[in-house]
């Protein structure tokens, strides 16, 4: 049956009962976890599994095309097959990583509504992240346009929806098909969309925010020449 993947529907959850359905060196299998465990540029979750009186640290996940595998800390305790457990999220990590990972995609929904370019790579980590463009010539005043339309953008309070669409509706909308036609397996008849309401439109797998005004301010802190014409603009949150 494979894992639940509980944060896929409820981004907010922070703890779940679980039980464990394999456990070994390659990890810890549940039936149940809102552990995210990495993709698209978001890091895996953290956390800890209570289980008899014990606590296992969670320092990371991984996924199979069923399975999410836990990993434990180097010397703590593995909750044997079939043990019943509590799952708990850092919530510190979790919530940063949301409010990042939906600053990026309004980062991306401005660039491309104004400039007409596609992200080429991303990467975040707490509250800081980065994303790559296909931009040979720097337009004057390029950071600062950028940066204020995307603060106007969180003020506005933008909605940001989360949805399942059939792979071919999916893209029909040209954004998902420029941006992730080569990124989504050909295997998966239905595609995760995350929109913010009005700028965006990905293909996605991580967990975001409820809408653009929970991401906070956002600062771009660098942009940077990486060669062969592509920018790399580097940006933190506040608030």
């Amino acid at each position: 049956m494979g894992t639940l993947r509980l944060e896929l529907t409820d981004p907010t959850l922070r703890g779940w009962d679980a039980t464990v359905l394999a456990s070994g060196a390659d990890g810890i299998v549940l039936d149940r976890s809102a552990f995210y465990p990495g993709g698209g540029g978001q890091p895996p979750d953290q956390g800890v599994l209570l289980w008899g009186g014990v606590q296992t640290r969670i320092v990371g996940a991984r996924t199979t095309e069923d399975d999410v595998y836990l990993l434990a800390a180097d010397g703590d305790a593995l909750p044997p097959t079939g043990t019943s457990v509590q799952g708990a999220l850092d919530d510190d990590r979790r919530s940063a990583l949301m409010r990042t990972h939906s600053a990026l995609h309004l980062l991306n929904g401005v660039v491309y509504r104004d400039f007409g370019l596609l992200v080429t790579g991303a990467g975040m980590e707490p509250l800081e992240g980065r994303m790559d463009f296909d931009l040979p010539d720097v337009p004057e005043g390029f950071r600062d346009r950028v940066q204020q339309a995307c603060n106007d953008e969180i003020a506005a309070d933008r909605r940001i929806i989360v949805r399942t669409m059939p792979r071919g509706e999916a893209f029909g909308i040209e954004q998902v098909a420029r941006a992730a036609r080569d990124l989504v397996p050909t295997h998966l008849t239905e595609v995760r969309i995350v929109e913010i309401e009005g700028l965006d439109v990905e293909a996605d797998g991580g967990t975001h925010v409820a809408s653009t005004k929970q991401i906070g301010g956002l600062e771009i802190v660098k942009v940077e020449n990486k060669g062969k014409g592509f920018r790399r603009l580097r940006v933190r949150l506040t608030g």
